[in-house]
């Protein structure tokens, strides 16, 4: 994929979640350098997800990237999605592609009466469910690599600092919002499934023999 066509995703992923009015607030990703040496497609105030990467408590880490608006798009749950890419030369170098979910859902789970009228809530209003950050990364610097241990591009689940699931390659923007959809909104992904943009548009496999013979992602 090239950065045109990844940014041209990001655009059309945005557009479609408030289509359909799963997001209720957005911020268009913007750029940054030259398609022919360095690349960026990210979003405003990118700096401040830097505090992710800090031993600081979820609710503290959810709270600043909400006031510092950096998501390309909250969800009506009010999760936080964003999408970052880095491109060397016109191939991508590295990618952060995070969902960062609200850490109090008691407005839907304790009046859950009030959302069950519209079905796309049924995921969001179990007393059972418990939140937790999702986050693809890749990166092709060969320092940082390390067979099975740390791949090139990998899945980590609720900020575990050595949780890295191996992924067969870097994720497009609509292999990444299919899979939050999928997972995490299913009623509505199945409600509006034929109105949600996908491509068989891909980035090259990274993944290696050492990593397919463990549990890891595969993205087609």
């Amino acid at each position: 994929m090239t950065p045109q066509q990844t940014l041209k995703q990001i655009k059309g992923l945005t557009e479609a979640l408030v289509e359909l009015s799963l997001s209720n607030e957005q911020n268009f990703p913007t750029t940054r350098g030259s398609l022919n040496t360095a690349f960026e497609i990210t979003v405003s105030n990118a700096a401040r997800m830097s505090i992710t990467l800090k031993n600081v408590a979820y609710r503290e880490i959810y709270q600043e990237l909400e006031l510092a608006r950096c998501f390309n798009f909250k969800m009506l749950d009010g999760a936080l999605v964003s999408l970052r890419y880095r491109f060397r030369n016109r191939v991508i170098c590295e990618h952060s592609l995070s969902y960062f979910p609200s850490p109090d859902l008691e407005h839907f789970q304790n009046e859950p009466e009030l959302y069950l009228d519209d079905e796309i809530y049924a995921d969001v209003t179990a007393k059972s469910i418990v939140t937790f950050p999702v986050r693809f990364d890749f990166s092709d610097d060969a320092t940082k690599f390390v067979d099975v241990h740390h791949p090139y591009s990998h899945l980590t689940l609720g900020q575990y600092e050595n949780c890295r699931i191996p992924v067969s390659s870097p994720l497009s923007p609509f292999a990444f919002g299919s899979f939050i959809l999928r997972n995490f909104y299913n009623v509505a992904f199945r409600k509006y499934s034929e109105e949600i943009p996908v491509s068989a548009l891909a980035f090259q496999r990274t993944i290696t023999a050492n990593e397919q013979k463990i549990p890891h992602l595969v993205c087609s």
